[in-house]
């Protein structure tokens, strides 16, 4: 599976194309401000967008979903616990000073441990609750999507509505750092200072401040 990344928007989000290239399809995960790029990418590949995938619904991860939903007909992928962050994107939008997003409804309603198909490949959707409510990590083979959960050197904010500081701290520790430590890890933001887009599992167990 190819892997994808792509920094968009005011706030360095992360989005992400993950690439199955027998069949020739892809997923995206996040499609944040200014994502739009990513699809003009994506068609020029030869690529079919079959999924997209929201970690979570914070604005900023979730702007560009109806331009994604209209454009190639895949379905809206989340976890079930974040249908309040959905309901309350209108809200979120006033707080950014932004018009509210195009409405959007997921589709698809995850649980733990169910996949997600790239292709002919697969995804393990884990639920990683603390950031929001309805955090959601996908697990590959060697790696790992985790959204605003696990940054390089730091771990997500838990003073927004439905998130729960030790609940996430239980998360990455019991959900993340269970995983080898080469396991790559992509987060749902870059660091523009020190141009770190991704770290390991082994780099956040030893370094991590936070933890």
């Amino acid at each position: 599976m190819e892997i994808l990344q792509y920094v968009v928007g005011p706030m360095l989000n992360l989005c992400y194309a993950l690439i199955d290239e027998e069949t020739r399809s892809a997923i995206v995960v996040d499609p944040a401000f200014g994502s739009a790029v990513v699809l003009d990418d994506l068609r020029a590949r030869g690529l079919r967008v079959t999924g997209v995938v929201n970690t979570h619904a914070h604005l900023d991860h979730v702007a560009e979903n109806a331009r994604f939903l209209a454009e190639t007909d895949a379905p809206l992928i989340a976890h079930e616990d974040e249908r309040s962050n959905y309901a309350s994107l209108d809200a979120q939008a006033a707080w950014f000073g932004v018009p509210p997003p195009e409405p959007a409804e997921p589709s698809v309603w995850l649980r733990d441990g169910e996949k997600v198909s790239v292709g002919n490949d697969e995804l393990t959707a884990l639920h990683t609750p603390g950031h929001s409510p309805g955090g959601l990590s996908l697990l590959g083979e060697g790696f790992v999507l985790v959204g605003d959960v696990l940054f390089a050197g730091s771990i997500g904010r838990a003073d927004l509505p439905g998130g729960d500081q030790e609940l996430l701290i239980s998360t990455i520790r019991t959900k993340l750092l269970c995983l080898p430590d080469e396991t790559i890890v992509y987060p749902g933001h870059g660091d523009s200072a020190t141009n770190t887009h991704r770290t390991t599992i082994g780099r956040e167990r030893r370094t991590n401040p936070f933890l």
